[in-house]
């Protein structure tokens, strides 16, 4: 019967949907310092893969294929939200005058230690606290480099107040001439494996092997900082055509309506 199509057409509709949600996000932070655009990923679920082939059934209705062979579900098609992909590629550099703001310029990530752990960031809108410690703008301590597995409370930044803060290219920073600290900057080998956790934050994800590398040669940039990469444009171009198949779904689901209207009530009450 041509009346189960309704849920392929309403897999898709919901597809659609969350993709709009992804758009949405992006677009919400389009002015968010390094943030990084997601991107929805589908693939059609097949349930004929998922099930063997049956023996041919005896024939009941010999109006329908499904007597000759039952399909077990196999004759159906799903789309299938595979999960959210997202794009790590580098974000303009956007001069701000600020001595507090660094901009990564190429790979890596900051490591700033949360309640929760060491997480990593491209957001480099860093500020000092009231003890003098380097923070992000939710109060996280950014952290300096040091030895594998080392306490994160001792790779603090701290600074004593006495003169103006530089940060060199190769993250080396200094309180007037004195060398406070070099900026931790890892490479993730699968960026996959990481998920976003809020506030320009990554953390890996769970049961994923953590494959982090200092980066050898960092390029940073003070008084700059990495704008989004999200393309407005793109945005709503890709907004724009979801709506569209979002109203054919819509479409679609109305049409099989109609017929599973007409097949109870026209159909069977004649009895044709």
């Amino acid at each position: 019967m041509g009346i189960k199509g309704i849920y392929t057409a309403l897999s898709g509709a919901m597809a659609q949907s969350t993709k709009l949600d992804t758009i949405a996000n992006n677009l919400a932070n389009v002015n968010t310092p390094a943030f990084k655009r997601d991107q929805q990923i589908f693939q059609e679920y097949l349930t004929a893969n998922e099930k063997p082939p049956e023996v041919i059934q005896v024939p009941r209705d010999v109006a329908a294929i499904e007597s000759f062979y039952d399909m077990q579900g196999g004759d159906k098609s799903y789309v299938d939200t595979k999960g959210t992909f997202t794009d790590y590629s580098q974000g303009g550099l956007k001069p701000t005058g600020n001595p507090m703001d660094v901009a990564i310029d190429g790979k890596g990530f900051f490591e700033v230690a949360t309640p929760g752990g060491v997480r990593l960031t491209r957001a480099g809108n860093f500020t000092l606290d009231g003890t003098g410690q380097l923070v992000t703008k939710e109060g996280f301590p950014v952290l300096s480099n040091g030895e594998p597995g080392a306490d994160p409370a001792s790779r603090v930044i701290r600074f004593q107040g006495n003169a103006a803060i530089s940060i060199a290219d190769n993250g080396d920073v200094f309180e007037g001439t004195q060398n406070v600290a070099r900026l931790s900057l890892v490479n993730v080998n699968n960026p996959d494996t990481l998920e976003k956790m809020g506030s320009s934050l990554y953390a890996f994800k769970p049961n994923s092997v953590p494959e982090m590398t200092n980066v050898n040669n960092p390029s940073l940039k003070q008084g700059f900082l990495e704008t989004s990469n999200v393309n407005i444009v793109q945005e709503m171009t890709d907004m724009i055509s979801t709506n569209r198949i979002f109203e054919s779904t819509q479409k679609a689901i109305s049409a099989y309506d109609q017929m599973a209207d007409k097949m109870v009530n026209v159909v069977g009450k004649t009895g044709l």
